[in-house]
């Protein structure tokens, strides 16, 4: 079957029934392995011999990680099973597999947490084991039982250990126990709002409120005092429901300023537990990682050793076996405070995979078939840097996702030859990204000798990354690492919240990055206009032979930043066939150009005097009916371009005034209406609570920014609503009498 039937195959709209597809696609290199993966490390040569492990396994996930776990069965040749949703039939992780099948509709709770469907895909394929991945059912000690009594293999740790350690409260008390450093707080389960309040006094403030069954940032939320407590309680406990089925919750004193640096463990059947180097997850949004790096700049060999022979404490403690990961918060003292225990394979688990040349996924498969680690706590040692950045679907200033399909996609690659670049995805070009599901899209991380190499070349590989379709988070990322503070590593969970405090708005642009980037705009306008003339002249080529006078090769331009800035006029001198020389102000440069008109890349090799010269990667998006839309360090510009008879005509120009949607409610995001708190007819003041919308296991509450009276309510619960649709509006009414205005 080739891949076009494939595709077309997929693409019927299959029932709830379990629907059995035999399939062998053929897919592109590009999407059969991971870019950038190497195992070059000694001891990872020699951990495992070539004895049988499985003929087949069945991947209980979908997107990257379901990807990631099949390129190393494909390497180690174990035939693939996929499941995947309604809403997923055209996946790349199910072309990607040799078997798929349907377990459900898009719901999570109807596919995949349906354990008895997946139960049934996995009689009816006949697969020997299972990988969970992360998330879903990964840490569900029900499906291992499931599994267990079925006689298929958990590729994973045993149910007991699972439910042990997957559980907040009750890891926290085997912590203890096992002279693990821990938080201090309420080791209980928390009744209620009553009985989080009445916790909360003797622990004192700021306190966490989070999920017992949860992880990844779902059903977590910082109270500051009695009111965020009984809020907070609220939302997490209802996704803490919705992303695991569990809605209890526990308190923990709130550690300030503290870093989240994780130990990854790998145990086999034979008592051998060892601990690998660290992670630093410091940057963090709503307590969900954002950018992840190994080692961590903050720890010192004697700390480290003391975190991860702690770690793996715990784990014999509970006779754990296969990967898994303890996480610690550290305070600037390098104090260490056991968190939690994830009981599953780390989303950030490429950098420790970079730093080590571990298979992770590898050891875990043939651990799960009886094999025996053949190297020790000695033989790990660690190379280098690694850094990932998580690259989502979602608005960077409103932190919402975004849904849509991936109309242009282009993964960065590799700049000097080197293996430096690993993108770990499960979409191509064309792929949807979907309400139900997180909005993850790659897991993009970069390797270096050192720190500073390893961030360089995440700038480059984030300024090259193409995507269109959907708002993505790339401006923050590329904001964040280049900034000063991270590249001096004293960073915390706080990061974001002390350098944008109020919320990113993208990147700042100084004097001299804006020079930079009306000068790159020039540039464009002058490419454009130049394939212009040679179109209307019907010339072959115009960058071949001498320059002549009908060639234009000076130009004299206004370019305008988002109608932020003032225009800045800009003086262009063509020198030869790719060099420019650019005047801004008091300073010229001169600037060489690889564009192929073709693509939306654009380098820009910048050398101002006697500086040292620089190269700039800008991304050609949009035209405007004036000028451009660009991406430069991986914010979005609208670049306005004039002549200067254009720049002189321009003030005659009337600007079209903006919609008033301040007497709205609109829903910020595509999503699902989960309440109302409101009635027509309502007078309701600032802060008050409206509505909440889900989206992808997050809840939102949305609040009024005014005082007014509820005139029209349109949608009720559980309606789907898409971004920016009118939820309720309002009608003035005067405060000091309280009438309708």
């Amino acid at each position: 079957m080739t891949t076009q039937l494939c595709i077309l195959r997929f693409g019927t709209r299959f029932s709830t029934n379990l629907l059995f597809v035999n399939q062998k696609c053929s897919i592109s290199s590009r999407h059969s392995i991971i870019r950038g993966f190497h195992s070059s490390n000694a001891a990872y040569k020699a951990s495992f011999n070539e004895k049988e492990t499985f003929e087949k396994i069945l991947i209980a996930n979908r997107g990257e990680i379901a990807c990631r776990v099949i390129h190393t069965a494909k390497k180690m040749g174990i035939k693939t099973v996929a499941i995947y949703s309604d809403a997923d039939a055209r996946s790349l992780h199910v072309q990607m597999a040799d078997e798929a099948v349907n377990v459900g509709p898009p719901p999570t709770n109807q596919s995949y947490l349906n354990i008895e469907n997946i139960l049934r895909a996995i009689k009816s394929t006949g697969a020997q084991a299972v990988h969970p991945g992360y998330g879903f059912l990964s840490e569900n000690s029900t499906f291992v039982k499931a599994l267990d009594e079925s006689g298929i293999t958990f590729i994973g740790p045993g149910e007991k250990a699972m439910a042990d350690l997957g559980d907040k409260i009750q890891s926290k008390i085997i912590a203890k126990e096992s002279g693990v450093n821990t938080i201090p707080g309420y080791d209980g389960v928390v009744k209620n709002v009553d009985h989080a309040l009445e916790i909360v006094k003797s622990v004192g403030y700021p306190v966490m409120l989070k999920a017992s069954a949860g992880g990844g940032g779902k059903g977590m939320r910082i109270a500051w005092n009695d009111q965020e407590v009984i809020d907070g309680f609220k939302i997490a406990s209802q996704e803490s429901l919705s992303s695991f089925g569990d809605d209890r919750l526990l308190i923990e004193k709130y550690i300030e300023n503290p870093r989240h640096i994780e130990i990854q463990l790998i145990a086999d059947k034979f008592g051998n537990t060892l601990y690998l180097p660290e992670r630093e997850c410091s940057i963090q949004r709503r307590n969900q990682k954002v950018i992840e790096e190994a080692p961590s700049v903050h720890l010192d060999p004697p700390t480290r050793k003391a975190m991860g022979e702690q770690a793996a404490a715990l784990a014999r403690r509970v006779g754990y076996v296969s990967a898994g990961t303890v996480e610690f918060l550290v305070d600037p003292e390098r104090n260490f405070y056991f968190l939690e225990m994830n009981t599953r394979l780390q989303v950030e688990h490429p950098i420790t995979e970079w730093i080590t040349g571990l298979d992770l996924v590898e050891q875990m498969i043939r651990i799960a078939a009886n094999q025996k680690l053949t190297f020790t706590q000695d033989d790990l040692k660690f190379h280098g840097w690694a850094i990932e950045s998580r690259v989502y679907a979602e608005d960077p200033e409103k932190y919402l996702p975004s849904i849509g399909s991936l109309s242009k996609y282009i993964e960065p690659i590799g700049f000097i030859g080197k293996n430096e670049v690993r993108c770990d995805s499960g979409v191509v070009e064309g792929s949807e990204i979907s309400i139900y599901y997180d909005p993850l899209i790659c897991k993009l991380s970069t390797y270096g000798e050192t720190r500073d190499k390893a961030i360089q070349t995440m700038l480059r590989a984030l300024d090259s990354y193409i995507i269109k379709g959907v708002t993505h988070n790339i401006p923050l990322l590329r904001d964040v690492i280049g900034s000063e503070r991270f590249g001096s590593g004293k960073i915390s969970t706080k990061f974001l919240a002390e350098e944008y405090p109020d919320g990113f708005k993208g990147v700042d642009l100084k004097e001299e990055s804006l020079h930079e980037l009306v000068s790159i705009a020039a540039l464009v306008y002058v490419k454009r206009d130049l394939r212009n003339w040679n179109w209307k002249t019907g010339k072959e080529s115009l960058f071949k032979g001498e320059l002549n006078e009908k060639v234009p090769n000076k130009w004299d331009l206004y370019v305008n930043v988002n109608k932020d800035f003032s225009p800045i006029n800009v003086k262009v001198v063509k020198q030869n066939e790719n060099e420019f020389l650019v005047t801004t102000g008091n300073e010229q440069k001169v600037i060489t150009t690889e564009w192929p008109l073709e693509t939306p890349l654009i380098n820009a090799h910048i050398s101002v005097l006697d500086q040292k010269r620089k190269t700039v990667t800008v991304q050609y998006l949009d035209p405007l009916p004036v000028g451009f839309r660009l991406r430069y360090a991986g914010t979005k510009f609208d670049i306005t371009v004039h002549t200067a008879r254009q720049h002189e005509l321009s003030k005659y120009m009337i600007e079209k005034p903006k919609p008033d949607f301040s007497k709205m409610i609109l829903s910020p995001m595509p999503g699902r209406v989960v309440s109302l708190a409101v009635a027509v007819g309502d007078v309701v003041s600032q802060g008050v609570e409206i509505a909440v919308v889900e989206a992808m296991k997050m809840q939102n509450v949305l609040r009024s920014v005014r005082v007014g009276k509820v005139k029209k309510i349109k949608v009720k619960p559980g309606d789907a609503v898409a971004a920016d649709e009118v939820l309720v509006e309002f009608e003035d009414i005067n405060v000091e009498t309280k009438e309708i205005e």
